[in-house]
């Protein structure tokens, strides 16, 4: 017999039937945005909620996650408590990421896709940005949290949630949200969202298999290649309802497997292959993705280095949120930090962590090796804190990202020394201080004089393209040149993810 499970999110509240002995997790993925990092497998200890009813008995991972007030007050996981009869669950309020949809545009002369209004959206991951585009020019934007994050932060878990029988769910998902921000957009300029006659969705590989509902198992196993590659255009019905009814969606073109089209529309926008000289590109998320030019030729390649830079999976790691502590500091031995927002301190995000780790390096309370020299965790704020194990998550996100740089760069035989550009893309980079990215090993010192950061470079190009219809054909080039590089089983990456493992690069 169902039991009867009040939800109170945000202070509204409804009322869902579940089966005895059900997850809440899985009550509450199909009843919201609710985030599960590591899709639901019990390893990362984000999915906290305040639980109360007939409930299974607290586990010994929730004895260590929380103190003895905390459980006192109903603190659960989501992901280990299962609901034996009625039960209740509270969500403490969220609050909005700090998302950076701003990137760099390169000149091109406008001859676009659209008749009357047209949006451009990047789908990352984490977060989706959408812009509604006229004649004139930028009419709005809008940028909401990924609801595919209830499967988990990473495309390998979602990928993996498709195969086991939630593809309809994961791909509705990214749908319904993508007509929602359109309608929002439309409402905000005061236009019917059917006067929209044209979309361009860009996102990488995986997500772009999601949106289209097809499955990623070529994705999922050796040789790991793509069976899609998109560079299509689609009926606005099947990925946009609600626009007009002779609309147009294109999708633009990825590279391989896990090099997508938000790196085809970074590269268009950055303008990286329309220079003589050498130059990087960079996009260190939950995949690192990587692009390097060289003498007319487009080198890319892509390593998990998992969601650690992005606040998943730590002791007190947090997205981009208010109150994310973004920065630290020592000031006459002093740990100082700032939030964002200038909020209490609520977690640590992925630029904050990078300076938290230079600073320990700095006051020597962890080695070259990551150890810690003496005591516990460190203290950065009431509640956050480095643990000996976030450090260890951090090593291993750095290293990954680092030797795929490295990876690259030896494949076309030069050194940091004939960058002449390095570009760094994405939200964590948006915010990343770079010479604590240097300090760590996430990047060299001797490249930043030259480095750039730029924002969301991928929604700056499909932006780009939806307002110049030659770009499609550049697109197509560019992806259609590149030479990925695969980092599985090769011996070059494999040696230099061992090394750089340290902190005294």
């Amino acid at each position: 017999m169902p039991v009867s499970i009040k939800i109170d999110w945000n202070h509204k509240e409804w009322i869902v039937q579940a089966e005895p002995g059900e997850k809440l997790s899985d009550v509450l993925r199909g009843n919201g945005p609710f985030d599960l990092p590591c899709g639901g497998k019990s390893i990362c200890g984000r999915c906290r909620v305040r639980a109360k009813g007939v409930l299974s008995p607290i586990t010994d991972m929730e004895l260590e996650a929380f103190s003895p007030d905390e459980i006192k007050n109903g603190l659960r996981l989501a992901c280990l408590t299962r609901a034996a009869g009625d039960a209740e669950i509270y969500i403490e309020n969220e609050v909005d990421l700090v998302i950076m949809d701003k990137g760099p545009t390169a000149d091109f002369i406008a001859d676009p896709l659209f008749a009357a209004y047209g949006v451009a959206a990047d789908i990352g991951t984490t977060t989706v940005c959408m812009r509604l585009y006229g004649i004139t020019g930028l009419i709005g934007s809008v940028s909401v949290k990924n609801p595919q994050a209830a499967f988990g932060a990473d495309v390998i878990s979602r990928i993996e949630h498709f195969l086991s029988g939630s593809g309809e769910k994961l791909t509705n998902a990214i749908r319904t949200v993508l007509a929602e921000m359109t309608v929002r957009l439309a409402e905000n300029a005061g236009i019917d969202a059917k006067q929209i006659d044209a979309a361009v969705l860009a996102g990488n590989t995986a997500m772009l298999y999601l949106l289209t509902g097809s499955s990623p198992k070529a994705l999922s196993r050796a040789p790991f290649k793509a069976d899609r590659v998109f560079g299509e255009f689609s009926a606005s019905e099947a990925l946009l309802p609600g626009l007009d009814e002779n609309a147009s969606v294109y999708l633009p073109h990825c590279m391989s497997a896990f090099v997508g089209a938000d790196i085809t529309m970074a590269l268009l926008a950055s303008g990286l292959c329309d220079i003589p000289e050498t130059g990087l590109l960079t996009d260190i998320g939950t995949n690192a993705e990587i692009a390097l030019w060289h003498k007319g030729k487009l080198y890319v390649c892509s390593t998990a280095a998992g969601p650690a830079f992005e606040g998943s999976g730590l002791s007190r790691g947090v997205y981009g949120i208010d109150g994310a502590i973004d920065h630290v500091w020592l000031e006459s031995g002093i740990v100082r930090y700032s939030t964002i927002n200038g909020k209490p301190a609520a977690g640590i995000c992925g630029s904050g962590i990078t300076d938290a780790l230079a600073v320990m390096l700095e006051a020597e309370i962890i080695d070259e090796t990551g150890a810690f020299n003496a005591g516990g965790d460190f203290i950065i704020a009431d509640n956050v804190y480095i643990s000996p194990k976030d450090v260890r998550r951090l090593q291993l996100s750095k290293s990954a990202a680092r030797a795929g740089m490295e990876t690259l760069l030896h494949t076309a035989g030069v050194g940091w020394r004939d960058i002449s550009s390095l570009y760094i893309a994405g939200g964590f980079g948006s915010f990343l201080n770079l010479n604590s990215a240097a300090r760590i090993g996430l990047l060299p010192f001797e490249a930043l004089p030259r480095a750039k950061v730029i924002g969301n470079a991928s929604l700056a190009g499909t932006s780009m393209l939806l307002q110049n219809r030659s770009l499609i054909e550049k697109s197509r080039l560019l992806a259609g040149r590149s030479q990925t590089i695969q980092l599985d089983r090769n011996p070059v990456f494999s040696e230099l993810y061992v090394d750089l493992m340290m902190f005294d690069q």
